[in-house]
């Protein structure tokens, strides 16, 4: 989100994934909304209901909703969700080959691969390894070749 005053990072309309995310999705909208902070700063500690009341008014301040269109929501704290690329990083195939050993594991997602994947890379992560299950098969090779090509690595920019 580009606006002044607000600190919304990220927002998401989960009915645009699929009509079954939501009870009623003739008439609402499930948002989905991304802070980003780290662990024990101020964002971090808020307490919940405060910290939902402030998103509340950055939707209305930015013109999203309506005052008092909010029917529910909750706040889902993240701990280290965004991979960082340094320390012991270079020694991440190592990892990953050893993980991959273990037949009943199956790195997905963001936290799973330690990757900068976007939701929808994320959520494809979940679907092959799903497929992979379905099937009997344990072959991991695809999951790692999900947003394999470094374009969204914060890497290749020398962050």
């Amino acid at each position: 989100i580009q606006e002044a005053g607000v600190k919304i990072g990220r927002l998401q309309i989960f009915n645009n994934w699929s009509p079954y995310m939501v009870a009623d999705p003739q008439h609402s909208v499930w948002l989905g909304l991304e802070y980003f902070c780290n662990e024990g700063d101020a964002s971090w500690t808020q307490k919940d209901e405060d910290f939902i009341k402030m998103a509340i008014g950055e939707l209305e301040t930015i013109g999203l909703i309506q005052p008092g269109a909010v029917r529910d929501s909750c706040l889902i704290r993240m701990p280290k969700a965004y991979p960082a690329y340094f320390g012991t990083f270079s020694q991440i195939d190592r990892l990953t080959g050893w993980l991959d050993q273990l037949e009943n594991l199956y790195c997905i997602g963001r936290n799973g691969q330690h990757r900068y994947n976007n939701m929808d890379h994320s959520m494809l992560t979940a679907m092959l390894a799903a497929q992979q299950i379905l099937s009997g098969k344990s072959d991991k090779a695809a999951l790692w070749q999900v947003n394999a090509e470094k374009e969204y690595h914060e890497e290749k920019g020398g962050k």
